[in-house]
C-alpha cells in the first residue's frame, strides 16, 4: 500500500512541554511525510510545573500556532501541569474516543519520512486483529539484522499508534497490574527474561518513584496477550537523551539513523518473533558493561525516559 492509496490517514496527537527546539525538529521531520498533509495532527501543551518554566512553554505554544503542512492542527493548552503520564493518557484516551484510532509521538521524536506510511499501512491492515494492540516505530540499534517487520507481545512508546478497542484494555492501577503479571508467570518475560527490571521499574510507578504511563500500558497489553508490530528498521530516533527531557538522561545508547527506505507491511503470523526478542534482551544486557561503577542506576534514569 503507498500513501496515494491510504484514504483516510489516522490523526496524529503530539505531546509538548518545554523544548521548543526539540519540537520544531520534530514537527520538521513529520512534516516531510508526503501523508502529512492529508492528516490531522492534535497537539497537547502541557502547563509549566514551575514558574521558571514558563517563558519555554509560551515559547512551545507560539510555535504550536505557527504549525502548517497538514490537514488541519489543533491545539489544546492545559492551563496547568498534568505531568507526561496524566498528559499521555488523557490525550490518548480523548484521541480514541473520538476518532477510534491514533498515532502518538513525543516532542522528541525525529521521525523517517516512511513513518506515516508505516503506521497508517499497518493499522489499516490489523485494525479487525484484536490479538494486536499496537504498532511502534522504534527498535533498537541492535547486532543482527531483524526481520522486515515482526511482532512482540506487550507494547511500547517511541512513536506509536493505536485502536480504541486495544486502548480500553489500558490499566492505571501499577499494583493490579503487578500482581496480575506474577499470577500469569509473566515477571520473567516482563523483564525481556531477566535483561531489565521492568517489574522494579512498575514498583517503582506504584511506589510514586516514577510517574510513567508506558510502563503500565506495557504491562497491560502484556497481560492481555496483546501484540506489537514493529519495523525492521527504526523509522523513529528519539533526540531526547541530552538531559533536557522529564526523565532523560545523557546517552547514545539508543541513538539511530532512521531508515532512509519504506518498510513493507504485510500480513505475517500473529505470534512473537523469538529471534527478535532474543535480539532485544542481548542489546539489553549490553547496556550493562561490567566493571563500570554506577552503570545500574545510569540505566535506570535511561529507560525511566524510555518509559
Amino acid at each position: 500500500m503507498v500513501p496515494e492509496m491510504i484514504a483516510n490517514p489516522a490523526p496524529i496527537c503530539l505531546f509538548a512541554y518545554k523544548r521548543p527546539l526539540h519540537l520544531i525538529k520534530t514537527i520538521e521531520a513529520l512534516r516531510r511525510n508526503p501523508l502529512a498533509s492529508r492528516s490531522h495532527l492534535v497537539i497537547y501543551s502541557d502547563g509549566a510545573k514551575r514558574a521558571e518554566d514558563a517563558a519555554a512553554v509560551r515559547e512551545v505554544r507560539s510555535i504550536c500556532h505557527e504549525v502548517s503542512g497538514f490537514a488541519s492542527v489543533k491545539l489544546i493548552e492545559q492551563e496547568g501541569n498534568l505531568g507526561l503520564a496524566r498528559s499521555v493518557i488523557g490525550g490518548v484516551t480523548e484521541m480514541c474516543d473520538t476518532f477510534g484510532r491514533v498515532i502518538v509521538l513525543e516532542d522528541d521524536l525525529i521521525v523517517s519520512p516512511h513513518f506515516l506510511d508505516f503506521m497508517n499501512t499497518a493499522l489499516t491492515l490489523y485494525e479487525a486483529d484484536e490479538k494486536v494492540f499496537s504498532i511502534h516505530g522504534y527498535v533498537f540499534p541492535v547486532h543482527n539484522p531483524l526481520p522486515e517487520t515482526f511482532f512482540l507481545l506487550g507494547a511500547d512508546c517511541w512513536g506509536w499508534a493505536t485502536w480504541s478497542r486495544a486502548w480500553r484494555h489500558f490499566e492505571a492501577d501499577g499494583r493490579r497490574l503487578l500482581k496480575g503479571l506474577s499470577r500469569a508467570n509473566l515477571r520473567r518475560r516482563f523483564d525481556f527474561d531477566g535483561a531489565y527490571d521492568y517489574s522494579g521499574m512498575l514498583q517503582q510507578q506504584i511506589d510514586g518513584r516514577v510517574d510513567s504511563w508506558a510502563i503500565r500500558w506495557q504491562a497491560s497489553a502484556l497481560l492481555e496477550g496483546g501484540l506489537t508490530l514493529y519495523p525492521g528498521r527504526s523509522l523513529v530516533r528519539n533526540i531526547g537523551f541530552d538531559e533536557t527531557g522529564t526523565h532523560s538522561s545523557k546517552t547514545a545508547a539508543f541513538d539511530v539513523e532512521v531508515s532512509d527506505t519504506r518498510v513493507q507491511v504485510m500480513r505475517i503470523p500473529l505470534i512473537e518473533n523469538e529471534v527478535a526478542l532474543a535480539e532485544f534482551a542481548d542489546y539489553y544486557r549490553g547496556l550493562k558493561p561490567k566493571g563500570f561503577k554506577g552503570v545500574a542506576l545510569r540505566l535506570k534514569r535511561v529507560v525511566r525516559r524510555f518509559l
